[in-house]
């Protein structure tokens, strides 16, 4: 588990979407395994997104008119599994999630917590080698982000590169290692400063 830290306006967020392909590299190269991914093409990208990449973003990346259960239940979309087995996966992710109760609600009637945690039981589902997270505990209370903290962690634990961008210690003090960024370096073209703790 890796924390990107810095100051706002440091680069945390663009650094982690262009690891995650979301936005193009001005200079260097990003690999996934043997693949060059720094300017990857429609097909590769896609595989990546479907069977590689999980995303944990800040406002939780739900779509709000469907119910908790349509979320998450979408990261398996491409699994050929019984209906029921899908059931009983998704029930579990949420009952992990302290959400078991919530499957028929809708999305937009939860509270921002809530949303987080149902954008976990998806990645929880998903499987994903490598996770990466945006501020994922910038709008939580305490208990919340601890959840989010440990079930990152757990996914960490269990085998996947998951990367974070935050500047919360609770998430840095709990991270394998530390990449800082340091601000002035939001000049287009400029190198950014990176240490390693």
């Amino acid at each position: 588990m890796l924390a990107l830290a810095g100051p706002s306006g440091s680069g945390k967020t663009t650094l982690l979407n262009c690891i995650g392909l979301l936005e193009r590299v001005d200079a260097g190269t990003i690999t996934y395994g043997t693949r060059d991914a720094t300017r990857p093409r429609r097909g590769l990208r896609r595989r990546l997104y479907r069977d590689s990449i999980g995303f944990l973003f800040q406002d939780s990346g739900l779509v709000d008119s469907w119910t908790v259960y349509d979320n998450v239940a979408i990261a398996l979309g491409h699994q050929r599994l019984s209906r029921r087995n899908k059931q009983q996966q998704v029930e579990n992710a949420l009952e992990r999630m302290g959400m078991g109760g919530n499957s028929g609600d809708r999305v937009h009637t939860l509270s921002g917590g809530e949303q987080q945690r149902v954008g976990l039981a998806r990645l929880l589902l998903k499987n994903a080698q490598i996770v990466l997270a945006d501020e994922p505990t910038a709008s939580l209370d305490h208990g919340n982000s601890e959840m989010v903290i440990g079930a990152l962690r757990d996914l960490a634990d269990g085998g996947a590169a998951v990367v974070i961008s935050t500047h919360d210690d609770r998430i840095i003090e709990a991270s394998d290692g530390v990449v800082r960024l340091a601000s002035g370096t939001r000049e287009r073209g400029a190198d950014a400063v990176v240490g390693w703790q």
